[in-house]
């Protein structure tokens, strides 16, 4: 268990941007075999515009990851945190680092992108994607990028969780996050079976449906247990999703300007479920 948390810990760079495009191309290539929605667009198109804010994101994830590093040096030269605290099994501490960090850094800020009106601005750009596939994943402003972020630090910070295994689950979130985003089609049943423990790409495309109640539903990201337990789950037939936000021109979804002002655009009226 070790070596393996040890692959993860040495892993150099272009091997972290190698999983990332895989597990893009794999779930792109899906999507034209067995297409949950056939979409009328340009599918190079819409994966461009989708990559710039990626692009983005990657720049921004340099900041926070010289800010890491010192923060993992710090907690492993101080022993600081619960996980420090505790003497469990690796495998154990694993699960308990990938369980909080999926809570914490997904879930609830997740849920807090949606009910705070500042954060929602930086979000609504994730969700004014009319044609919602894998690439759709990489679509956030840098300032819902940096919310995520912070959220993640300040979990790391309490339990002390070490470098290797905030790899592992950034890994983990990678392939989730295409998967989950995929507009790919698979049968209700298998779907709602892994559903039960982890979010599948039925279950998320209610996420992205264009108005409430549905909008602020399903918001887990790797596990499925935290909208099960909080009352946010929804979950019908993903053939009703209407994809887009009702509060945005949806002719603009491809327009980066457009959606790089949208936090900024005060023309714009929010509007939430009670």
């Amino acid at each position: 268990m070790e070596n393996f948390l040890n692959f993860f810990e040495t892993m150099p760079s272009w091997q972290k941007l190698v999983w990332i495009f895989i597990c893009i191309s794999a779930n792109w290539i899906v999507e034209l075999i067995i297409p949950l929605v056939k979409f009328d667009y340009k599918k190079l198109k819409h994966a461009a515009v989708n990559m710039f804010f990626l692009s983005m994101d990657v720049s921004l994830n340099l900041i926070f990851g010289i800010l890491s590093v010192g923060v993992f040096i710090w907690l492993s030269a101080n022993q600081f945190g619960v996980l420090n605290i505790i003497d469990l099994p690796i495998w154990i501490e694993l699960l308990i680092a990938i369980a909080v960090l999926d809570f914490s850094a997904q879930y609830v800020v997740h849920y807090l992108l949606h009910k705070i009106p500042f954060m929602w601005r930086f979000h609504m750009i994730h969700h004014s994607d009319t044609t919602v596939d894998a690439t759709s994943a990489t679509r956030h402003h840098p300032g819902d990028y940096a919310f995520r972020e912070i959220f993640a630090l300040i979990v790391i910070v309490i339990f002390g969780i070490p470098l290797a295994y905030y790899l592992f689950y950034r890994m983990a979130t990678v392939f989730f996050g295409y998967f989950t985003h995929a507009n790919i089609y698979l049968p209700k049943t298998l779907d709602k079976v892994i559903s039960f423990v982890f979010v599948t790409p039925n279950m998320h495309k209610f996420h992205h449906h264009f108005e409430l109640p549905w909008t602020d539903s399903n918001f887990g990201n790797i596990f499925s247990i935290w909208d099960r337990i909080f009352g946010t789950l929804t979950y019908d037939d993903p053939k009703k999703v209407k994809f887009g936000l009702d509060l945005l021109d949806g002719t603009k979804d491809q327009d980066i300007l457009y959606q790089l002002k949208i936090p900024f655009n005060k023309s714009i009226i929010l509007k939430t479920n009670k």
